[in-house]
């Protein structure tokens, strides 16, 4: 293995943009809360030894800013940019495509594995085919269809990050409230893509986390269960829009996450399916994926998340903090995952 012997090895590390709209933050833009997490973001990586971070977040100037960054002094992206190209989560994948325009090696996964996850259906049918199981579910195009369901049932984008579209109306229990959820969705939030109607499961909410590469250089972090032990009991228990931009809802603060209390058997089901899902889909240096139990206590998969939430109180990092190990440590590992996968190298 080739040492890297300068200094500091040069970082770009690509943010959201502050100063444009976002349709998935409070307000539909910035808020305080969300610069206080990018300050956060930069004091963790300070910490870091043997780098230099240069911090990209104009979206309209980001390409030529980039092309002036690869040309100076070598390095890689880090790429942070969870909220999409002109903050748009369906740009998310223009991101890697620039880099890799650009000849910017970069961390994370690529524009076809972001692709694939940003739509849950085909997360969905590649697990199907994989034999890894996931709720029972119908698709809809642009309008509504008379479909024979068993309530309770969610209502939520096929195509959408953040919470975005899901409310504790998207539980429904009838054809009433089922038509009133879609309607929330296409008119409250000009939502025009595919809707999943899916099966709303009664168990534990559960994430995992990897950080590295399978099958040879990666580690799973401890897995986490959502606790909603302070949500008013006549709530549906879901991590959705409200509980993640809307202080003023009684879902704000109320979900919090503990270490899952699972039976051994169904904690290696999660793992091992995570592990091949994160081989089979293309995900690169660290990923999120979201499970929930039914009654029977099941784990069935919901979601991949290939740019997973890096904050310093996000999922990842809490999962990483049960096992030890400090928001500046978490960043380093998927820095030090990168360099192993691009360079074949690491900092001396």
């Amino acid at each position: 293995m080739v040492k890297i012997t300068e200094n500091r090895r040069r970082i770009a590390v690509l943010l959201g943009d502050p100063n444009m709209p976002d349709p998935v933050k409070r307000g539909g833009m910035f808020n305080p809360e969300d610069i206080n997490v990018v300050n956060r973001l930069k004091k963790a990586l300070n910490k870091l030894q043997g780098y230099e971070f240069v911090y990209f977040d104009d979206h309209k100037n980001l390409k030529g800013n980039l092309r002036d960054f690869n040309s100076s002094r070598g390095g890689y992206a880090l790429n942070l940019c969870d909220e999409g190209f002109f903050n748009l989560p369906s740009k998310e994948k223009d991101i890697p495509l620039m880099l890799e325009e650009l000849g910017i090696p970069y961390t994370g996964a690529g524009a076809e594995c972001m692709t694939v996850c940003y739509d849950k259906s085909l997360v969905k049918e590649l697990a199907e085919k994989e034999g890894i199981p996931v709720p029972k579910s119908y698709h809809l195009g642009k309008d509504s269809l008379e479909l024979k369901l068993e309530f309770p049932v969610i209502v939520k984008p096929s195509c959408a990050d953040g919470g975005f579209g899901i409310t504790q109306k998207s539980i429904v229990n009838n054809n009433k409230e089922l038509k009133s959820a879609i309607s929330d969705l296409r008119k409250e939030f000009l939502y025009k893509g595919k809707i999943i109607l899916e099966e709303f499961l009664q168990g534990n909410e559960i994430s995992a986390g990897i950080i590295g590469n399978p099958p040879n250089c990666h580690e799973i972090l401890p897995l986490i269960q959502e606790d909603y032990s302070s949500l008013p009991e006549n709530l549906p228990k879901i991590c959705g829009y409200e509980s993640k931009w809307l202080p003023e809802s009684p879902y704000w603060g109320c979900s919090k996450s503990a270490p899952a209390n699972l039976p051994e058997q169904t904690r290696r089901i999660i793992e091992e399916d995570s592990l091949r899902l994160f081989q089979n889909v293309g995900c690169r240096d660290y990923a999120r994926f979201d499970w929930r139990l039914d009654s029977s206590g099941n784990p069935k998969l919901l979601e991949i998340n290939p740019n997973p939430g890096w904050c310093w109180d996000g999922h990842l990092a809490k999962m990483a903090g049960i096992g030890g190990i400090s928001y500046p440590q978490m960043l380093e590992k998927i820095l030090h995952a990168a360099e192993k996968r691009i360079f074949n190298s690491v900092l001396q």
